[in-house]
């Protein structure tokens, strides 16, 4: 099964290249890399071009629409070719060999699969205290209180069947997109499951994620939750 994987990238060229050469060289399965340059005015979208003439599967996409993460994304997703869907982030985070655990649960019938830090297996390394106890309690309670099938609702790091990004109406205007999706999807009956992986803060580069200013937007989707919870 072929899949797209969707980088967004905004002022990555201290890790841009380094992250598509690690994807080029982890992954033996059937894949387009698709790097979406969100507006970066520093030496992103030169490198993306580079590593396009040197993998024939790399593409660029530019975000035409307004920056931020969650509009990068929606780039990404419309210009996938492929029915499986895994967003990857740009600062050599996410764990790659989670990707072929994501695959067998997907091919199972799940038609998302989340992978989590906060699972038996999962691990955090590094990072804000803060932001882990803020994700963890989220995507505990959401788990235990609601029954939504993953234990790290936050996470981008995430496989999805295309019918269900088709499916969704996302309104979501920043890092909260990645819970927007499985939230909205598990209310509409999509299938969800979860598998353990490891996420390392970023060595290099800068990260836009500001905790305390989006931090209303993912209380705005709990409360959602817990509404649809309760009708």
């Amino acid at each position: 099964m072929k899949i797209s994987i969707v980088v967004p990238a905004h002022n990555e060229e201290e890790n841009i290249a380094a992250l598509i050469d690690r994807i080029e060289g982890a992954l033996d399965l059937p894949h387009e890399l698709i790097v979406v340059d969100d507006h970066s005015v520093d030496g992103t979208q030169r490198l993306i071009k580079e590593a396009c003439r040197r993998y024939d599967n790399v593409r660029l996409v530019e975000n035409k629409l307004s920056g931020g993460f969650a509009n990068a994304l929606k780039s990404g997703f419309m210009s996938a070719e492929t029915e499986v869907i895994l967003p990857v982030m740009g600062d050599l985070c996410d764990d790659l060999s989670t990707i072929k655990p994501m695959l067998q649960k997907l091919e199972e019938g799940y038609d998302i699969v989340c992978g989590s830090r906060y699972m038996k297996g999962g691990a955090r390394i590094g990072g804000s205290k803060v932001k882990a106890f803020l994700s963890g309690f989220g995507g505990r309670s959401l788990y235990y209180l609601l029954g939504i099938p993953t234990h790290d609702i936050s996470n981008a790091f995430k496989m999805y069947r295309k019918k269900v990004l088709d499916a969704v109406e996302l309104r979501s205007k920043g890092f909260e997109i990645s819970m927007e999706i499985p939230v909205r999807a598990y209310h509409m009956g999509f299938k969800i499951a979860e598998v353990p992986t490891a996420w390392k803060e970023r060595e290099k580069g800068k990260s836009t994620f500001k905790v305390f200013k989006l931090l209303p937007s993912y209380i705005r989707l709990y409360v959602w939750a817990l509404y649809k919870r309760m009708v």
